[in-house]
């Protein structure tokens, strides 16, 4: 299971890092490409933080935030190891591989983008330019790409607070690691009940082979 788990890591990273590579040597800061019609959108835009265009402020945030990733995803990448060891649920050990090849994308921005690309206000970004990058090693800008402005409307007047003002379903733009690291979320999410139940289970079996 540990090669599967490995082989879809580097399936996910590679997808991704070529979506975003893509993106920054083509497009412009806010350039947008029509996929479909006015609901599936390439829009081009990058951010200091975390998935779907949160961030902590200031140069120390992100130094803060960029150190995080790096201890969480050796972390999350031992756990991937002991999952497939220890013969735990495909199923979870999928999801898991799913979260830590997101997190591991996403990471690769934050650390390289800014010694190795460098900017793409009022011009497109070229890979390893003579003058430098557009910052250095930890402070990279994580590349988005994903728009879904599927509907667009406004709140009922009634409403507090929000009445008559429009809204937007849905708003945020993403990457393919977002992506990834919210699929493997949802699936532990839905199913819960049966990652956990099969780790009781062997946790069990485990105990009755000791007492034996």
């Amino acid at each position: 299971m540990f090669k599967k788990a490995l082989l879809l890591s580097l399936l996910i990273i590679f997808i991704d890092q070529f979506i975003k590579i893509y993106i920054k040597t083509h497009f412009i800061i806010g350039e947008e490409y029509a996929v479909s019609g006015n609901w599936f959108i390439l829009h081009f835009t990058e951010n200091n933080g975390m998935a779907f265009g949160m961030e902590l402020e200031g140069m120390w945030g992100k130094l803060l935030l960029s150190s995080f990733r790096v201890i969480a995803i050796s972390g999350l990448g031992y756990y991937v190891y002991h999952l497939c060891k220890t013969n735990a649920n495909k199923g979870f050990i999928i999801s898991m591989t799913m979260v830590f090849a997101g997190a591991f994308g996403n990471i690769v921005d934050s650390v390289f983008y800014g010694a190795i690309f460098n900017d793409s206000y009022s011009q497109v970004a070229t890979f390893m330019p003579a003058g430098g990058g557009y910052s250095s090693l930890m402070f990279g800008r994580v590349v988005d790409m994903f728009y879904f402005p599927i509907i667009h409307g406004y709140f009922p007047k009634w409403m507090p607070m929000w009445g008559g003002e429009p809204f937007e379903f849905f708003s945020p733009v993403f990457n393919f690691a977002d992506f990834a690291i919210s699929s493997g979320v949802g699936v532990m999410i839905l199913k819960q009940k049966t990652f956990f139940a099969d780790e009781k289970k062997q946790a069990e079996i485990k105990s009755e082979e000791a007492i034996n």
